[in-house]
């Protein structure tokens, strides 16, 4: 398989394993992995937080790892890039705020390329109107926000992925196996 570009949105406390373990599973695969940050430069760091799920109501959260970021945010060109990943944890409910990244997620739609989105990240799909008419999975807490735009939140549980046209979607980190082998198909 030729290799691939991709562009990860991330921010401060970005759900650790959802953005590590994917990040060096691409690169394995030969793949160039940029990952940006709104307002920071590549070479700066995020802060990750580790979600676990201990029989509780939701998940608990643990300080994760530094990230150093690969790529500066102001200065790509999304059109560069053949694939998208948005991972989730506390990150997408800000930067879903930021206008220039609903521009990413929009071009990247429109131009029927790949998306991949986990856990929480499906909330700047959302917030990118892109979900109308899909069947998307995510954390449940973030059922609403697909329901209420349009789009039909689907319980796969969380070691499942789906994927509808050019959106694959998983609900938390263990179903890494999963969406990672869907997403890779798309990029084929």
């Amino acid at each position: 398989m030729m290799s691939k570009k991709i562009l990860v949105l991330a921010g401060d406390f970005v759900e650790d394993y959802e953005l590590m373990v994917p990040f060096q599973c691409l690169l394995m695969l030969g793949h160039k992995v940029d990952v940006i940050c709104p307002d920071k430069k590549a070479g700066e760091q995020i802060k990750t937080a580790i979600h676990d799920f201990e029989g509780d109501q939701t998940y608990t959260e643990k300080p994760g790892h530094n990230f150093t970021l690969n790529a500066t945010f102001d200065e790509i060109d999304e059109n560069d890039y053949d694939a998208l990943v948005v991972p989730g944890g506390r990150a997408p409910e800000y930067i879903r705020l930021n206008q220039r990244v609903l521009e990413i997620v929009k071009n990247f739609n429109s131009k029927n390329k790949p998306i991949a989105s986990i856990c929480h990240g499906i909330q700047v799909l959302a917030a990118a109107n892109i979900v109308e008419g899909r069947t998307c999975s995510c954390y449940p807490a973030c059922a609403p926000d697909v329901n209420l735009n349009g789009g039909t939140w689907k319980d796969i549980g969380f070691e499942e992925a789906l994927v509808d046209a050019n959106l694959v979607t998983a609900a938390a980190w263990p179903a890494h196996p999963q969406w990672l082998a869907k997403f890779n198909e798309l990029l084929k």
